[in-house]
């Protein structure tokens, strides 16, 4: 294909209720999109970058502005452009991952919609749904956590997923399992807000039967989670710290963890993300699809990545509704815990133009 521009678009998406965190509170999603203009066919992109580089060092102004002085251009320079050349032709720039990722989809998408391939095929999808577990934010009481539980469980979400933090992580946990029970699949994510020091502490979640814990230390510090993982009980999932697949295979190497958690966004892209799958695969280290308050592209190109035979833990890949009361592509319903991989060519969806408009903040065309 030959690429003859790029939109970038921002848009404004406000969540259904505040998702609290170890690293902050979201009200509204500030989300940028790409639209990729070749020759064949037209493809969409999201970068999941927050507004604040609070869970990475990414945020989305940083990312705009290096897609558009960088990153963008450089793909110009390719008379010839696909999916595969993205990643060697920006790896002269350092960093910018989730940016990248943002650019290899967009492209991705142009590609396989211009063959009619959908994208679960090519990555190497296996199955026709993919069960879903749910994210539950930190709350201001228990009462409200065991509310909001009950209601995901009510909806049929096979998995849940609670956010932890220093006073917010043994008790909620005994509470969720007092009241619901040790057959619910339960795991607890830290997005890094302990230290080494907190080891005992975090070992007070061992008889909970818990999946997982989530990327309890700093993402740099993967020697502290391989020490912690040799304390702990409960199974150590890495996040943050698996950047790439060669970070997943070091961090397999010095058993920092026995779980991986993939963000195709993290990673730099799906097709860097099938890679981790693959490694983690070889060394019988079980995936999971994790999430970043996707729009209805990003959800539907996450659907296809959890297809892939190596994911057998649910995922994050929530209903719409989930986040947001109106998606700016046709939504995602849970239908007895899954949700439907997408089988139209690409990502198989596409904006809603009134929809994409009514949220639509400011677009910048680059053409090139």
């Amino acid at each position: 294909m030959k690429l003859t521009g790029v939109e970038l678009r921002r848009v404004r998406m406000p969540l259904v209720a505040p998702f609290r965190t170890s690293f902050g509170v979201e009200t509204t999603r500030d989300v940028l999109l790409l639209r990729a203009v070749t020759d064949e066919a037209e493809g969409w992109g999201e970068c999941v970058a927050l507004t604040d580089p609070l869970y990475s060092s990414e945020y989305v102004d940083g990312a705009a502005d290096v897609l558009r002085r960088y990153l963008v251009p450089a793909l110009a320079a390719h008379e010839r452009l696909d999916a595969n050349m993205v990643a060697p032709a920006l790896h002269r720039f350092k960093g910018h991952r989730m940016a990248k990722a943002a650019l290899e989809m967009a492209v991705l998408d142009a590609e396989l919609r211009a063959a009619g391939r959908p994208l679960a095929r090519e990555l190497g999808a296996v199955r026709e749904r993919v069960p879903c577990g749910v994210s539950v934010g930190i709350m201001g009481s228990v009462g409200e956590l065991l509310d909001a539980v009950d209601g995901y469980l009510d909806a049929g979400y096979v998995r849940i997923k609670l956010k932890i933090q220093p006073g917010w992580d043994v008790e909620p946990v005994r509470a969720v399992r007092e009241r619901f029970g040790d057959d619910v699949l339960l795991q607890v994510d830290a997005n890094t807000a302990y230290t080494l020091a907190n080891a005992r502490h975090l070992a007070r979640l061992d008889p909970f039967g818990l999946l997982l814990i989530e990327q309890p230390l700093d993402e740099e510090d993967v020697l502290g989670h391989a020490e912690l993982a040799r304390t702990l009980a409960t199974p150590i999932c890495l996040d943050e710290s698996i950047t790439s697949a060669k970070a997943a295979a070091d961090a397999i190497r010095l058993g920092a963890c026995s779980i991986v958690n993939i963000k195709p966004g993290r990673v730099g892209g799906y097709l860097e993300a099938r890679r981790v799958h693959d490694v983690c695969a070889a060394h019988g280290v079980p995936v999971w699809a994790g999430g970043m308050l996707e729009t209805g592209l990003g959800r539907a190109a996450n659907v296809a990545l959890a297809a892939l035979p190596g994911f057998t833990l649910p995922g994050d890949t929530s209903a719409s509704d989930r986040y947001y009361r109106t998606d700016i592509t046709p939504p995602f319903v849970l239908e007895d815990g899954h949700l439907p991989v997408p089988t139209a060519p690409g990502l198989g969806v596409e904006p809603l133009p009134d929809a994409l408009a009514a949220v639509t903040t400011g677009t910048d065309w680059l053409p090139l």
